[in-house]
Protein backbone atom coordinates (compact mmCIF):
# COMPACT_ATOMS: atom_id res chain seq x y z
CA UNK A 1 0.00 0.00 0.00
CA UNK A 2 1.01 3.59 -1.02
CA UNK A 3 1.77 5.73 2.22
CA UNK A 4 -1.20 8.08 3.02
CA UNK A 5 0.04 12.28 3.05
CA UNK A 6 -1.86 14.50 4.92
CA UNK A 7 -2.62 17.90 4.98
CA UNK A 8 -4.30 20.99 6.89
CA UNK A 9 -5.32 23.99 5.34
CA UNK A 10 -6.09 27.53 6.92
CA UNK A 11 -8.33 29.11 4.97
CA UNK A 12 -8.91 33.02 4.37
CA UNK A 13 -10.18 35.14 1.91
CA UNK A 14 -7.14 35.59 -0.10
CA UNK A 15 -4.86 32.85 0.97
CA UNK A 16 -4.66 29.66 1.78
CA UNK A 17 -1.78 27.86 4.23
CA UNK A 18 -0.99 24.41 4.11
CA UNK A 19 1.32 21.83 5.88
CA UNK A 20 1.34 18.32 4.00
CA UNK A 21 2.66 15.68 6.52
CA UNK A 22 3.38 11.76 6.16
CA UNK A 23 2.29 9.38 8.44
CA UNK A 24 4.89 9.83 10.99
CA UNK A 25 4.38 13.49 11.62
CA UNK A 26 7.56 14.67 9.22
CA UNK A 27 6.87 17.66 7.24
CA UNK A 28 6.65 16.80 3.60
CA UNK A 29 6.20 20.66 2.75
CA UNK A 30 4.37 23.59 3.69
CA UNK A 31 3.82 27.02 2.45
CA UNK A 32 1.11 29.36 1.75
CA UNK A 33 -1.14 30.04 -1.84
CA UNK A 34 -3.59 32.36 -3.09
CA UNK A 35 -6.93 31.33 -2.92
CA UNK A 36 -7.73 30.84 -6.58
CA UNK A 37 -9.03 27.95 -8.36
CA UNK A 38 -6.73 28.02 -10.76
CA UNK A 39 -3.59 28.23 -8.09
CA UNK A 40 -5.01 25.16 -6.07
CA UNK A 41 -5.20 23.10 -9.82
CA UNK A 42 -1.53 24.22 -10.19
CA UNK A 43 -0.51 23.48 -6.63
CA UNK A 44 -2.36 19.72 -6.72
CA UNK A 45 -0.01 19.13 -9.07
CA UNK A 46 2.93 19.00 -6.76
CA UNK A 47 1.31 16.98 -4.43
CA UNK A 48 2.69 13.85 -3.42
CA UNK A 49 -0.10 10.55 -4.11
CA UNK A 50 -2.40 9.77 -2.37
CA UNK A 51 -3.18 12.37 0.17
CA UNK A 52 -6.48 13.51 2.55
CA UNK A 53 -6.97 16.88 3.91
CA UNK A 54 -8.77 18.70 6.21
CA UNK A 55 -9.85 22.61 6.68
CA UNK A 56 -12.20 24.58 9.45
CA UNK A 57 -15.16 25.76 8.46
CA UNK A 58 -15.25 29.04 7.45
CA UNK A 59 -17.35 31.12 4.55
CA UNK A 60 -14.96 30.04 2.28
CA UNK A 61 -14.78 26.62 2.90
CA UNK A 62 -17.48 25.27 0.90
CA UNK A 63 -16.23 26.20 -3.01
CA UNK A 64 -13.05 25.00 -1.60
CA UNK A 65 -14.25 21.65 -0.88
CA UNK A 66 -15.96 21.35 -3.48
CA UNK A 67 -12.85 22.08 -5.59
CA UNK A 68 -10.26 19.82 -3.80
CA UNK A 69 -13.26 16.70 -3.44
CA UNK A 70 -12.70 14.95 -6.77
CA UNK A 71 -8.51 15.26 -6.41
CA UNK A 72 -8.90 13.43 -2.43
CA UNK A 73 -8.76 10.27 -1.04
CA UNK A 74 -10.42 11.73 1.35
CA UNK A 75 -12.02 15.64 2.39
CA UNK A 76 -12.69 16.77 5.82
CA UNK A 77 -14.12 19.61 7.18
CA UNK A 78 -13.37 20.56 10.97
CA UNK A 79 -16.02 21.98 13.81
CA UNK A 80 -14.26 25.32 14.77
CA UNK A 81 -15.49 25.66 18.03
CA UNK A 82 -14.25 22.33 18.87
CA UNK A 83 -11.40 22.15 16.60
CA UNK A 84 -10.08 25.76 18.78
CA UNK A 85 -10.43 23.27 22.32
CA UNK A 86 -8.36 21.02 20.51
CA UNK A 87 -5.62 23.10 19.18
CA UNK A 88 -5.58 26.06 21.62
CA UNK A 89 -2.14 27.40 21.99
CA UNK A 90 0.00 30.93 23.29
CA UNK A 91 1.47 30.80 19.43
CA UNK A 92 -0.88 31.28 16.75
CA UNK A 93 -0.71 31.87 13.03
CA UNK A 94 -1.67 30.44 9.82
CA UNK A 95 1.63 28.32 9.45
CA UNK A 96 1.18 26.67 12.88
CA UNK A 97 -3.10 26.20 12.40
CA UNK A 98 -2.44 24.62 9.29
CA UNK A 99 -0.13 22.13 11.03
CA UNK A 100 -2.48 21.94 13.60
CA UNK A 101 -5.25 21.14 11.85
CA UNK A 102 -2.72 18.41 9.94
CA UNK A 103 -2.28 16.79 12.75
CA UNK A 104 -5.74 16.31 14.12
CA UNK A 105 -6.35 14.43 10.76
CA UNK A 106 -3.21 12.48 10.97
CA UNK A 107 -3.78 10.99 14.74
CA UNK A 108 -8.09 10.78 13.82
CA UNK A 109 -8.57 13.70 16.10
CA UNK A 110 -10.52 15.85 13.84
CA UNK A 111 -14.03 17.36 15.48
CA UNK A 112 -15.60 16.56 11.90
CA UNK A 113 -18.89 18.49 10.81
CA UNK A 114 -21.41 17.32 8.37
CA UNK A 115 -20.94 18.63 4.87
CA UNK A 116 -24.36 18.20 3.04
CA UNK A 117 -24.08 18.01 -1.05
CA UNK A 118 -23.83 20.89 -3.44
CA UNK A 119 -26.82 20.90 -4.78
CA UNK A 120 -28.17 21.26 -0.98
CA UNK A 121 -25.69 23.51 -0.35
CA UNK A 122 -26.96 25.94 -3.36
CA UNK A 123 -30.18 25.59 -2.29
CA UNK A 124 -30.06 26.54 1.19
CA UNK A 125 -28.09 30.05 0.02
CA UNK A 126 -31.22 30.56 -2.11
CA UNK A 127 -33.42 30.20 1.03
CA UNK A 128 -31.47 32.24 3.29
CA UNK A 129 -31.21 34.97 0.96
CA UNK A 130 -35.11 34.82 0.85
CA UNK A 131 -34.87 34.90 4.85
CA UNK A 132 -33.02 38.28 4.69
CA UNK A 133 -35.64 39.52 1.78
CA UNK A 134 -38.41 39.32 4.71
CA UNK A 135 -36.07 41.03 7.14
CA UNK A 136 -35.50 43.84 5.41
CA UNK A 137 -39.32 43.94 4.01
CA UNK A 138 -40.30 44.16 7.66
CA UNK A 139 -37.75 46.81 8.39
CA UNK A 140 -39.26 49.11 5.52
CA UNK A 141 -42.98 48.84 6.73
CA UNK A 142 -41.90 49.55 10.09
CA UNK A 143 -39.88 52.60 8.44
CA UNK A 144 -43.10 53.65 7.10
CA UNK A 145 -45.20 53.39 10.17
CA UNK A 146 -42.17 55.34 11.68
CA UNK A 147 -42.62 58.53 9.07
CA UNK A 148 -46.03 58.27 9.75
CA UNK A 149 -45.78 58.43 13.34
CA UNK A 150 -43.06 61.43 13.60
CA UNK A 151 -45.40 62.77 11.18
CA UNK A 152 -48.37 62.86 13.44
CA UNK A 153 -50.36 61.45 10.76
CA UNK A 154 -53.24 58.91 11.81
CA UNK A 155 -53.74 55.72 10.16
CA UNK A 156 -55.14 52.71 10.33
CA UNK A 157 -52.28 49.84 11.19
CA UNK A 158 -54.35 47.06 9.98
CA UNK A 159 -54.54 48.23 6.18
CA UNK A 160 -51.44 50.76 6.11
CA UNK A 161 -49.89 48.12 3.82
CA UNK A 162 -52.49 47.09 1.35
CA UNK A 163 -51.80 49.06 -2.32
CA UNK A 164 -55.67 50.55 -2.25
CA UNK A 165 -55.56 52.00 1.35
CA UNK A 166 -52.23 53.27 1.10
CA UNK A 167 -52.68 55.30 -2.08
CA UNK A 168 -56.13 56.62 -0.37
CA UNK A 169 -54.51 57.80 2.51
CA UNK A 170 -51.16 59.72 0.32
CA UNK A 171 -53.89 61.32 -2.06
CA UNK A 172 -56.72 62.51 0.65
CA UNK A 173 -55.02 63.25 4.22
CA UNK A 174 -53.79 66.89 4.58
CA UNK A 175 -50.77 65.89 7.32
CA UNK A 176 -48.43 64.36 4.37
CA UNK A 177 -46.36 67.29 2.40
CA UNK A 178 -44.55 66.15 -0.82
CA UNK A 179 -41.34 65.49 0.46
CA UNK A 180 -43.27 62.54 3.32
CA UNK A 181 -45.19 61.58 0.22
CA UNK A 182 -42.04 60.97 -1.72
CA UNK A 183 -40.25 58.95 1.46
CA UNK A 184 -43.51 57.21 1.53
CA UNK A 185 -43.60 56.05 -2.30
CA UNK A 186 -39.93 55.17 -2.08
CA UNK A 187 -40.66 52.69 0.67
CA UNK A 188 -44.03 51.15 -0.34
CA UNK A 189 -42.24 50.17 -4.12
CA UNK A 190 -39.49 48.71 -1.92
CA UNK A 191 -42.09 46.38 -0.23
CA UNK A 192 -43.70 45.61 -3.22
CA UNK A 193 -40.17 44.65 -4.96
CA UNK A 194 -39.00 42.55 -2.39
CA UNK A 195 -42.69 40.58 -2.10
CA UNK A 196 -42.19 39.72 -5.69
CA UNK A 197 -38.69 39.09 -5.53
CA UNK A 198 -39.61 36.55 -2.47
CA UNK A 199 -42.43 35.13 -3.76
CA UNK A 200 -40.05 34.29 -7.14
CA UNK A 201 -37.50 32.88 -4.72
CA UNK A 202 -39.37 30.31 -3.29
CA UNK A 203 -41.64 29.59 -6.29
CA UNK A 204 -38.31 28.31 -7.86
CA UNK A 205 -37.63 26.13 -4.44
CA UNK A 206 -40.69 24.51 -4.32
CA UNK A 207 -40.67 23.35 -7.89
CA UNK A 208 -37.57 21.50 -7.97
CA UNK A 209 -38.03 17.75 -8.38
CA UNK A 210 -35.69 16.72 -5.79
CA UNK A 211 -37.50 18.64 -2.71
CA UNK A 212 -40.83 18.44 -4.13
CA UNK A 213 -41.85 14.99 -2.87
CA UNK A 214 -39.77 15.66 0.63
CA UNK A 215 -41.33 19.04 0.94
CA UNK A 216 -44.94 17.81 0.01
CA UNK A 217 -44.64 15.23 2.77
CA UNK A 218 -43.70 17.56 5.28
CA UNK A 219 -46.48 19.66 4.91
CA UNK A 220 -49.17 16.58 6.01
CA UNK A 221 -47.48 17.77 9.98
CA UNK A 222 -50.18 20.56 10.74
CA UNK A 223 -48.44 23.67 11.35
CA UNK A 224 -45.44 23.13 9.04
CA UNK A 225 -45.90 24.89 5.97
CA UNK A 226 -43.87 25.19 2.97
CA UNK A 227 -41.24 27.59 4.73
CA UNK A 228 -40.68 25.69 7.55
CA UNK A 229 -41.21 22.28 5.37
CA UNK A 230 -37.94 24.14 3.14
CA UNK A 231 -35.98 25.47 6.27
CA UNK A 232 -36.20 21.81 7.72
CA UNK A 233 -35.07 19.91 4.45
CA UNK A 234 -32.52 22.05 3.02
CA UNK A 235 -30.97 22.93 7.05
CA UNK A 236 -30.82 19.52 8.26
CA UNK A 237 -29.98 17.69 4.71
CA UNK A 238 -29.74 13.92 5.28
CA UNK A 239 -32.39 13.23 8.39
CA UNK A 240 -30.09 9.82 9.09
CA UNK A 241 -27.43 11.55 10.53
CA UNK A 242 -29.59 12.33 13.75
CA UNK A 243 -29.03 9.29 15.79
CA UNK A 244 -31.53 10.72 18.55
CA UNK A 245 -34.57 12.79 18.53
CA UNK A 246 -32.47 14.76 21.25
CA UNK A 247 -29.31 15.21 18.94
CA UNK A 248 -31.52 16.77 15.98
CA UNK A 249 -33.20 19.32 19.17
CA UNK A 250 -29.79 20.44 20.40
CA UNK A 251 -28.83 20.80 16.82
CA UNK A 252 -31.74 22.78 16.41
CA UNK A 253 -30.94 24.99 19.20
CA UNK A 254 -34.20 23.91 21.60
CA UNK A 255 -32.43 23.17 24.69
CA UNK A 256 -30.06 24.79 27.10
CA UNK A 257 -26.83 23.38 27.36
CA UNK A 258 -25.66 21.38 30.92
CA UNK A 259 -22.72 22.38 32.88
CA UNK A 260 -22.06 19.46 35.79
CA UNK A 261 -19.46 18.96 38.26
CA UNK A 262 -19.79 16.36 40.53
CA UNK A 263 -23.14 16.70 42.44
CA UNK A 264 -24.15 19.78 40.94
CA UNK A 265 -26.29 20.17 37.61
CA UNK A 266 -26.36 23.70 35.87
CA UNK A 267 -28.95 24.50 33.27
CA UNK A 268 -28.16 27.48 30.84
CA UNK A 269 -30.67 29.65 28.77
CA UNK A 270 -30.99 27.95 25.11
CA UNK A 271 -27.58 27.20 23.69
CA UNK A 272 -26.04 29.53 20.90
CA UNK A 273 -24.29 26.77 19.50
CA UNK A 274 -27.23 26.05 16.40
CA UNK A 275 -28.51 26.35 13.21
CA UNK A 276 -29.46 29.79 14.20
CA UNK A 277 -32.01 30.01 10.66
CA UNK A 278 -34.07 26.29 11.94
CA UNK A 279 -34.17 27.76 15.31
CA UNK A 280 -36.10 30.57 14.05
CA UNK A 281 -38.27 29.02 11.97
CA UNK A 282 -39.02 26.08 14.08
CA UNK A 283 -40.19 28.79 17.26
CA UNK A 284 -42.07 30.35 15.03
CA UNK A 285 -43.62 27.75 13.50
CA UNK A 286 -44.68 26.41 17.41
CA UNK A 287 -46.28 29.88 17.89
CA UNK A 288 -48.79 29.24 15.47
CA UNK A 289 -49.16 25.27 15.82
CA UNK A 290 -51.79 25.18 18.62
CA UNK A 291 -54.21 26.84 16.16
CA UNK A 292 -54.01 23.75 13.92
CA UNK A 293 -53.12 21.08 16.10
CA UNK A 294 -55.41 19.74 18.87
CA UNK A 295 -52.60 17.54 20.49
CA UNK A 296 -49.79 20.59 20.27
CA UNK A 297 -52.66 23.01 21.61
CA UNK A 298 -53.21 20.14 24.56
CA UNK A 299 -48.88 20.36 25.26
CA UNK A 300 -48.78 24.34 24.41
CA UNK A 301 -51.66 24.28 27.50
CA UNK A 302 -50.29 21.30 30.21
CA UNK A 303 -46.97 23.36 29.54
CA UNK A 304 -48.45 27.32 30.34
CA UNK A 305 -49.63 26.08 33.44
CA UNK A 306 -46.66 25.47 34.78
CA UNK A 307 -46.23 28.89 34.69
CA UNK A 308 -43.77 29.73 31.31
CA UNK A 309 -45.20 30.63 28.34
CA UNK A 310 -41.95 30.54 26.61
CA UNK A 311 -40.98 27.05 27.69
CA UNK A 312 -44.40 26.12 26.33
CA UNK A 313 -43.61 27.39 23.15
CA UNK A 314 -40.20 25.30 23.20
CA UNK A 315 -42.04 22.45 24.15
CA UNK A 316 -44.38 22.64 21.29
CA UNK A 317 -41.19 22.98 18.81
CA UNK A 318 -39.53 19.99 20.14
CA UNK A 319 -42.69 18.18 19.20
CA UNK A 320 -42.37 19.46 16.09
CA UNK A 321 -39.03 18.49 15.76
CA UNK A 322 -39.91 14.79 16.40
CA UNK A 323 -42.66 14.75 14.18
CA UNK A 324 -40.54 16.33 11.56
CA UNK A 325 -37.96 13.16 12.06
CA UNK A 326 -40.58 10.76 12.13
CA UNK A 327 -41.93 11.99 8.46
CA UNK A 328 -38.49 12.73 7.00
CA UNK A 329 -37.15 9.26 8.21
CA UNK A 330 -40.28 6.68 7.55
CA UNK A 331 -40.85 8.25 4.16
CA UNK A 332 -44.57 8.53 4.41
CA UNK A 333 -47.30 11.14 5.15
CA UNK A 334 -48.19 11.90 9.23
CA UNK A 335 -50.87 10.22 10.98
CA UNK A 336 -51.86 10.47 14.52
CA UNK A 337 -52.67 7.53 16.14
CA UNK A 338 -55.85 8.52 18.37
CA UNK A 339 -55.05 6.36 21.11
CA UNK A 340 -51.12 7.50 21.75
CA UNK A 341 -51.26 10.64 19.82
CA UNK A 342 -48.11 9.94 18.45
CA UNK A 343 -46.47 10.28 14.74
CA UNK A 344 -46.31 7.67 12.44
Amino acid sequence: MQPMYYIGLDVHKRTISYCVKDGSGAIHTEGTIPATRLDLDLWMKTLPQPWTAAMEATVFTGWIYDHLRPHAAALKVAHPLMLRAIAAAKKKNDRIDAAKICDCLRCDFLPECYMTSTAIREQRRTLRYRNLLVRQMVQMKNKTSMLLMEAGVSYNKQRLHKAGYFRELLATNPDINDGLGSLLRVCRETVVRLQRTESALVRSLERDRQLLVRVERLQTIPAVGPITALTWALEVGDVKRFSSIKKAISYCGLCGAEKSSGNTTQRTPLSKQRNKHLQTTLIEAAKMAPRYSPALAMLYDTEKQKGNANRATLAVARKLVAYLMAVDRGQRNFQVVEKNCIAA
